[in-house]
């Protein structure tokens, strides 16, 4: 699907622009391996990391995180605080003050209007939007002017820095998209394709699940930038061929989300050729607990929430689900998985230090008598083929997740771990651009999650976590009403969770936020909502021919494109 930005306007501006354009796009090519493919460039209706940096190449937000993990304006002129007026004595509002020298990749120019816009979009109710966790506690969003808008909130916010902050929270071009408002959204192919930014490059073309190509943007706002005339996004493969591609063979310049033994990265990057780039931030490789029935026969029903009158057959019992996570070795997980760039972790949320709790340790030493005990006492009683059963049902999981060598190795040994406790157990792994992806018709998305247990990372943007704990709120519950994209993809409800991050929104001392925060990772963890497993790096390759990349876990990697060039 081709998608043409060149118009009268943008020809004329090259001509005035000149000298200073040859600067740009001197160093041609750069190419990126994704081995999970990028599905969609709209990150407002994908939760999938890889549809979201994808989209970052493009769309822009009114601030982004920096490798430290502070905010750098980018579409706006500083980052409002009390002391600059920018948010008001009672922690009510927030004012953002527009760049006035920003245009669209098509030459009109960004406003106040489309930032206005963006917040209608996802606040939809009907738009099934994944980010709407970041537009919690809002009443109104009002342009003041033409490069001004402010944020109103329900209740008093200390961190009001969700909405359009960050790659999850670009802005949408409103002239682009007003007519893909609520249950229209979805149907948006061109945009959702193809989307008008004002970032360094635009979309030239896009094979969903394949490639995406990106020419720079002769608007952009810094004439001499970006570096690269055209950036080469390539899905498809497995990790370890995409490392290989940058470590050993030198075919690409970039190879992201490196799932690949410790031993063989490090044999790889011997070649000398190219580079590991890591960072820690809060990416936790877990393991979700189904709390609804996804049985077939349900027909329409199947996974839905039913306001908790649609249990799960089997993980509804606190005893079972916390049976599982005992029977789990995660030291070993590490050991053949990540080495030195992962831990093990009883926790959901494992960084920054302050929000790190200390009372799940229990997790880290793998108990199998203790497994089975809960289930004899639940019970679940073994059968003579050694699976066990409890009022004629089989204790029979399907366990799903993206396909990756290293996951499949996850499985396989949890597999082994749980049928020593009289678990049958039928794994499945399925291509990473459709798991993690959003078509809503798809039976194997992870936000449709209709087998028993799944796994695969997820993490924060940004080092305050409010708006990442939204993310398991009854609000959350991913269904057929918001298009299968809601972030709560377990179904799980606790009215007592969703009270105690009302009370964090409004929290504003940091002892007192990082204490809430620590209870709320408590309450899922201990409920065995979701099963901690590794603390994991995020870890690219880089081709050591390839600079300015600042690798970083709180925003996008490719947050600083625009700075990338060619070195010798």
């Amino acid at each position: 699907m081709k998608f043409v930005r060149t118009t009268t306007l943008v020809v004329g501006l090259l001509a005035l622009m000149g000298a200073s354009l040859a600067q740009q796009g001197r160093d041609g090519t750069v190419t990126l391996l994704y081995w999970q493919a990028v599905s969609i460039l709209n990150p407002y209706l994908s939760g999938g990391t890889k549809d979201i940096y994808g989209s970052s190449i493009v769309l822009e937000p009114l601030a982004r995180y920096a490798p430290d993990g502070s905010f750098i304006p980018y579409l706006a002129t500083e980052i409002p605080t009390q002391e600059n007026g920018g948010i008001s004595d009672d922690l009510r509002s927030i004012t953002w003050t527009l760049r006035d020298d920003v245009v669209w990749s098509d030459g009109t120019p960004f406003t106040s209007a489309d930032v206005v816009f963006t917040g209608a979009y996802c606040m939809s109710d009907e738009a099934g939007c994944t980010a709407r966790n970041f537009f919690s506690d809002i009443e109104s969003i009002e342009a003041t002017g033409d490069h001004a808008v402010t944020i109103t909130f329900t209740v008093a916010k200390p961190f009001p820095y969700a909405a359009f902050v960050s790659a999850e929270s670009p802005i949408l071009q409103k002239a682009q998209f007003e007519n893909c408002l609520g249950v229209r959204a979805q149907e948006c192919a061109a945009e959702n394709f193809g989307p008008i930014g004002t970032g360094p490059f635009m979309v030239s073309d896009f094979r969903p699940n394949d490639v995406v190509t990106y020419e720079a943007n002769p608007l952009f706002r810094e004439a001499d930038k970006p570096a690269f005339q055209t950036v080469i996004l390539k899905g498809g493969g497995d990790a370890a061929s995409a490392a290989r591609a940058v470590l050993e063979t030198g075919e690409a310049d970039w190879a992201w989300n490196l799932q690949v033994a410790p031993e063989v990265l490090a044999r790889m990057e011997a070649a000398g050729i190219g580079q590991l780039t890591s960072s820690f931030g809060t990416s936790v490789e877990r393991v979700l607990v189904n709390f609804t029935n996804v049985d077939a026969s349900l027909g329409n029903d199947r996974g839905e929430y039913m306001g908790g009158d649609n249990p799960h057959p089997i993980l509804s019992d606190l005893r079972v689900r916390q049976a599982l996570s005992k029977a789990i070795d995660r030291e070993i997980l590490v050991e053949i998985g990540y080495g030195p760039t992962g831990a093990t972790t009883c926790n959901i949320i494992p960084a920054p230090e302050i929000y790190a709790s200390t009372a799940n340790d229990d997790c880290l030493v793998q108990d199998i008598e203790e497994a089975n005990r809960l289930l004899d006492e639940a019970g679940w009683e073994r059968g003579a083929d050694g699976v066990r059963a409890k009022d004629g049902r089989r204790f029979s999981l399907l366990f799903q997740t993206s396909t990756n060598a290293v996951r499949q190795d996850f499985q396989a040994l949890i597999k082994e771990w749980w049928e020593e406790l009289g678990v049958e157990v039928e794994l499945r792994n399925i291509d990473a651009g459709v798991f993690f992806g959003n078509d809503p018709s798809s039976p194997d998305t992870y936000g449709k999650f209709w087998t028993d247990v799944q796994m695969f990372t997820s993490s924060a943007a940004g080092t305050d976590v409010e708006s990442y704990a939204n993310r398991w709120t009854c609000a959350e519950i991913s269904g057929r009403a918001n298009q299968w994209l809601g972030n709560n993809q377990h179904r799980w409800c606790n009215t007592d969770y969703d009270a105690l991050r009302q009370e964090l929104a409004q929290t504003v001392d940091i002892d007192a936020r990082a204490e809430l925060i620590k209870t709320l990772n408590d309450m899922l963890v201990q409920d065995v909502a979701v099963m901690p497993l590794v603390h994991r790096a995020d870890v690219s390759a880089r081709s050591n021919t390839l600079m300015g990349t600042h690798k970083q876990s709180w925003d996008s990697e490719l947050w600083n494109i625009a700075d990338w060039y060619r070195g010798q």
